[in-house]
């Protein structure tokens, strides 16, 4: 199984890694800094020496990286893997923004997230709401830069399935994690929010910069879609 070294580090921009496994343009690597597209976020770009990565995915446990042309690599083959940092620190930007956004909704609501798109220059959040005032649409981006501007400490761990599970807020997913996952990683975001989460975080929130909302949508019966972004304008 390939080595997360986003976990270790979501900072990490360049890494050397050795390929695995090839077949065409597909890689699976010994370790990787690219996060691989899933839970909503769109995956890591950048480059494997010469070769363009142009997205990565994750099979069951396995990480794998496509590139845009086969580039002839064996296993054994040495890589050095840079990822396009622009691009990641603003998914970080969003996904950080996207917890706060589901625990201010959450807290003033009790509704869960039933699905979400991050990516890094528009992202959305779907709540199991039967009813949504849009005027308060404001109130609620007002209460996430409020966190925002606490400049709050992100920090991750690991804990049992069971014990997260039993612990209000933890998971605010409607669907939960799936049950084949024992170990779930925790993502805490000062005293604002925790939830069960694999993706890549800012490790703190004054590097958001200002959360901007865009608009809300209705998308169903009991389906309420808001998008926001991020911006460094912090007036």
């Amino acid at each position: 199984m390939t080595k997360r070294l986003f976990w270790d580090d979501m900072y990490m921009r360049e890494f050397d890694a050795e390929v695995t496994s090839a077949d065409g343009n597909r890689l699976v690597l010994d370790q990787t800094a690219f996060n691989p597209r899933g839970g909503g976020l769109v995956s890591d770009t950048g480059t494997l020496g010469s070769l363009r990565v142009s997205e990565v995915v994750k099979e069951s446990e396995e990480i794998f990286h496509l590139l845009e042309t086969p580039g002839g690599m064996k296993p054994g083959d040495k890589v050095h893997g840079v990822l396009d940092w622009d691009r990641r620190f603003r998914i970080m930007r969003m996904h950080t923004s996207a917890h706060i956004l589901s625990s201010v909704v959450n807290g003033e609501t009790g509704a869960l997230i039933t699905g979400n798109q991050i990516s890094p220059d528009e992202s959305r959040v779907d709540f199991n709401l039967d009813d949504f005032d849009r005027g308060k649409m404001s109130y609620y981006i007002d209460k996430v830069n409020e966190a925002v501007r606490r400049e709050l400490d992100v920090k991750t761990s690991f804990m049992k399935r069971e014990e997260a599970l039993a612990k209000p807020g933890f998971v605010k997913l409607a669907g939960a994690m799936p049950p084949s996952v024992d170990v779930l990683r925790i993502v805490q975001i000062g005293d604002v929010d925790t939830q069960a989460d694999g993706g890549v975080h800012v490790g703190n929130t004054r590097e958001i910069g200002k959360v901007v909302g865009l608009r809300a949508e209705n998308k169903g019966k009991s389906n309420r879609r808001l998008y926001f972004t991020v911006s460094d304008k912090v007036t």
